[in-house]
């Protein structure tokens, strides 16, 4: 294991005998070694499948919009159940949830690699979701309870950084293995790795406190329903026509406002809610969620921009483009161990807003270089770029370590799954909307074929737009920790 690893999980084993008994307590390194591999499994299945859809089309003879069900099913499960996940986590116990989800993973890695069918391929993704959705939620809830406070931001970084790894690692990864063995092997690679992370997560996990099936009565199942069938609704309405917003996307979003409106009243009169409406009066917590969705979006910019500037503005071959667009995932996955050291020391509220003045920055410098023809080229777009990344990877890690780190152990889970659907969220609402500014603002019928003067234009407009949104999140960003000093003097730089 890489040394600064290794010191981040010695650190954790150090403080967390402060909570438990030294021989009931397993050890700290283990512990983050499983739930790290955990985030490296559910983010590289986001991003492996999404090289092989020009593939799948041909293989199953099927048309994109049909393909692209197999990157939407995994993305949609995530979507609608992870807030389920992170509560079934608080009442049933989170080691004996996150076990069911990485074996749920694995088993339906497993099909989708064997499925004869693409729709048989698509409901395997979809049940591969529901496994990322229970790893996701419960990973964070259980760094948050088994890690000391004074240690949070390390490990958060840890996760951080993985998470990043597998993002980064599926597109390439994942054209080797079609390159070689073929498409299925991009599911059954999972296979091995997931059973490497049960293995630990079985022997190393603490064991859950709660007695096996306390507060199962207590699920709220209506409002789980409700609350998927919702988030659904809204997910599709940002995803489905391509970029055009029709009649069936405004249908969709309707939906999903009513059903806002139902979960809402279906929460007021649940004994044991799913999620407490009380939680969103804190204003540390509101903030933070609302925050997290905004550079969510804005980092969708990256994605929806990059590949068309780089390619019809620069004129760079689809190799040296991936390349360029691979800098921004690089540079997040070496910060995250630092930009958690950094929260630790220098207190998550603080860092929050360093990380969210940075990528206003680089959203700035995105802005005006396409106006400035002597800055034009890879260097006038990958350092900006950069820039952005190195800001997200500090904001979500300081952002996730100061939230996490004063949650009441019951309700660990609901809120990490809130911070994910946070995310979650933003990334489909960003890929809905950037798509909409980027495609607006070139003036072109097709931006595949747009050329570079509208592509370049269509690029500052995108990015214009992503640093007024990340101004608002700034503004947020200093009003919590304005609230937090109140709250707590002591403590007023966390």
């Amino acid at each position: 294991m890489p040394k600064s690893i290794t010191a981040t999980a010695d650190e954790a084993a150090a403080g967390a005998t402060c909570d438990a008994p030294k021989e009931s307590m397993p050890s700290a390194r283990w512990v983050l070694a499983s739930l790290s591999l955990s985030m490296l499994l559910s983010s590289l299945g986001t991003s492996i499948a999404n090289v092989a859809l020009p593939t799948l089309a041909q293989v199953f003879d099927a048309s994109f919009q049909q393909v692209q069900w197999v990157v939407l099913a995994y993305l949609l499960a995530i979507t609608t159940l992870v807030v389920s996940a992170g509560r079934l986590g608080d009442v049933f116990g989170r080691k004996r949830l996150l076990l069911a989800g990485i074996a749920l993973f694995t088993l339906a890695s497993a099909l989708c690699g064997l499925a004869p069918t693409l729709w048989l391929l698509i409901a395997a993704r979809a049940a591969q979701g529901l496994g990322a959705a229970l790893m996701m939620a419960l990973t964070l809830a259980s760094v948050g309870e088994i890690v000391p406070k004074a240690r949070l931001g390390g490990a958060m970084g840890l996760l951080a950084t993985l998470s990043a790894v597998g993002t980064a690692l599926g597109p390439s990864l994942g054209g080797m293995l079609i390159a070689g063995p073929g498409w299925r092997a991009i599911f059954l690679i999972n296979l091995p790795l997931g059973v490497l992370t049960l293995l630990l997560a079985h022997r190393h996990l603490p064991v859950d406190r709660r007695a096996p099936g306390t507060g199962g009565a207590g699920f709220d199942a209506l409002g789980t329903l409700l609350l998927a069938l919702t988030l659904a609704a809204y997910a599709l309405s940002m995803t489905m026509g391509r970029g055009l917003f029709g009649m069936l996307n405004l249908a969709l979003l309707s939906a999903a406002a009513l059903g806002t409106g139902l979960f809402v009243l279906a929460e007021a009169r649940a004994a044991s809610p799913l999620v407490r409406l009380a939680m969103f009066r804190d204003l540390l917590l509101s903030a933070s969620l609302a925050m997290s969705t905004l550079v969510s979006t804005v980092m969708m910019a990256t994605l929806v921009v990059g590949p068309f500037y780089l390619s019809r503005a620069l004129g760079l071959d689809a190799a040296l483009a991936g390349l360029v667009l691979s800098a921004g995932p690089l540079a997040a996955a070496l910060a995250g161990m630092p930009a958690g050291r950094c929260a630790d020391r220098f207190g998550a509220r603080r860092m929050t807003i360093a990380g969210l003045s940075a990528m206003a920055a680089g959203c700035l410098a995105l802005f005006i270089v396409p106006a400035l023809p002597g800055l034009r080229g890879i260097a006038g777009y990958a350092v900006p770029l950069v820039v952005v990344t190195l800001g997200y990877a500090l904001f979500m890690t300081s952002n996730n370590t100061a939230v996490m780190a004063d949650v009441r152990a019951d309700q660990r889970g609901v809120v990490s799954g809130l911070l994910n659907l946070s995310r979650n969220l933003g990334l489909v609402t960003g890929a809905s909307l950037m798509g909409a500014v980027f495609a607006f603002a070139s003036g072109a019928a097709d931006i595949a074929a747009a050329g570079p003067e509208a592509v370049s234009a269509g690029m500052r407009s995108t990015f214009g737009v992503a640093a007024v949104l990340l101004m608002v999140a700034l503004a947020l960003g200093v009003a919590s920790r304005a609230l937090a000093a109140r709250r707590s003097p002591p403590e007023s730089a966390r």
